[in-house]
């Protein structure tokens, strides 16, 4: 998986609060990619193994920087300078944009995730 990759499904399970997961689907080898993919949204599935989904939340340490809300962004424009619609939007676009920046020195190097054998780590490579 891409560094991008988890930055954009931990987005997208901070915005929209649906079960967004990097899925990895058998037959599992050693440079398997994990897509984004809602939780759910496949059907049945018909492998004797099920895929692996990985909640992106796991991917980061502990000390990632929470999304911005927008309540927040506007609590902070009221404060400084008063509020606009315009400027309201392009305030927290800019702080998504500082928040995509620094979560992405918060991605992990390894997890351990329940395989069909039993606990296994996976190392998550940065590949972008």
């Amino acid at each position: 998986m891409t560094v991008d990759d988890v930055v954009t499904a931990l987005e997208a399970v901070e915005r929209s609060g649906r079960p967004v997961v990097l899925r990895i689907t058998p037959p599992f080898y050693g440079r398997m990619r994990a897509r984004l993919h809602v939780a759910g949204g496949e059907g049945g599935y018909d492998g004797d193994v099920d895929p692996i989904h990985l909640d992106p939340r796991r991917l980061v340490d502990d000390d990632a920087p929470r999304y911005p809300e927008v309540d927040e962004t506007e609590d902070r424009l009221e404060a400084e300078e008063g509020y606009s619609t315009e400027e309201h939007r392009a305030r927290h676009v800019e702080a998504v944009e500082r928040w995509r920046a620094a979560v992405r020195s918060h991605v992990v190097g390894s997890i351990v995730v329940d395989a069909p054998g039993g606990p296994h780590e996976i190392e998550v490579k940065r590949l972008g």
